[in-house]
């Protein structure tokens, strides 16, 4: 039995811990507030202090980087963040897996694929890029083992970190209209949350998947409208009106909103096709999407709605 130190324990790290747990794998969650997750060992320690994450992750086989630093400090918190996790897979000779996703890439004409290169083109990008970048450079120079894992804007889930969570469905139930960013009619790559922490499940221990990147088995893109319309019918409710927030708009409410703010760069992602192709892991390690219908049903289940059949 393995030891998995999981550093984070938001929306994909949760589910991580479920799925290890299920397989038999001793779990600790190391996060800030000491989140307890049934059948884990839970550690309180803060991925910013070196040494208590050292403590913390000492003897881990594999350790998961699933932090989520605040959206509009990215640039502050996660150099230190990085570099400690490096630090601690180096003295625990444990594989480093990082959750990540698809910033670094910056705006493409085409389908994104793990073989392009990371030009960084926003700040959020350019960081995301550096963290692989040097990740990479001490898997190479032989210090750690490391891989990453990439996924799209996240679905199947309640809050207010993915698209259509509680953004969302209390507007689809009120019958009100639904506000979007960008434009509704691009298609579009979503991550299903189970499908991330399945992969990271497999790729801590996959000597394959070592010193490489790796995308998330996503389902064919769909466009935000359909997406909605998608979720409308598991609630056998109207689709509802849906109006769109340009990059004026999203300035506009980052006059007030850190977040929003910081959103604003990524705008290239929701007025154009924004598609990831992630054949080379469903190729190499024989896992397949979950299909999109068990994924709506999914995220409705998690914002607490009894579902009609999609």
């Amino acid at each position: 039995m393995r030891t998995h130190a999981i550093i984070g324990a938001g929306q994909v790290g949760r589910r991580l811990v479920r799925s290890l747990i299920g397989n038999g794998e001793s779990v600790r969650v190391v996060s800030r507030r000491g989140t307890s997750l049934d059948g884990a060992r839970v550690i309180s320690a803060d991925a910013a202090d070196r040494e208590s994450l050292l403590a913390a992750t000492t003897g881990a086989d594999v350790i998961y980087n699933c932090v989520n630093p605040a959206y509009h400090s990215w640039q502050e918190e996660w150099p230190p963040i990085a570099n400690n996790l490096i630090e601690a897979a180096e003295h625990a000779d444990a594989v480093l897996v990082t959750l990540s996703n698809l910033y670094g890439y910056g705006p493409v004409d085409h389908a994104m694929t793990e073989e392009m290169p990371l030009p960084g083109h926003t700040r959020k990008g350019s960081v995301r890029a550096n963290m692989w970048h040097q990740a990479l450079a001490a898997h190479q120079a032989g210090r750690i083992r490391t891989t990453e894992v990439r996924a799209s804007d996240y679905i199947g889930e309640a809050g207010g970190q993915t698209n259509f969570g509680d953004r969302v469905i209390p507007k689809l139930r009120a019958g009100k209209a639904v506000t979007l960013m960008g434009r509704a009619d691009q298609p579009h790559s979503w991550t299903y949350t189970g499908d991330a922490a399945r992969l990271l499940s497999i790729v801590g221990t996959d000597e394959r998947a070592w010193g490489k990147a790796w995308h998330v088995p996503s389902n064919p893109p769909v466009t935000q409208a359909q997406v909605i319309a998608d979720l409308a019918s598991g609630m056998d409710v109207e689709v509802p009106r849906i109006r769109t927030a340009g990059a004026v708009m999203m300035r506009l409410v980052g006059l007030f909103n850190a977040d929003a703010r910081e959103l604003v760069e990524m705008m290239y992602e929701f007025d154009r096709p924004f598609v990831m192709d992630s054949t080379k892991a469903q190729q190499t390690f024989g896992m397949a999407p979950t299909p999109w219908p068990e994924v709506i049903q999914e995220t409705l289940r998690q914002n607490g709605v009894r579902t009609a059949a999609v």
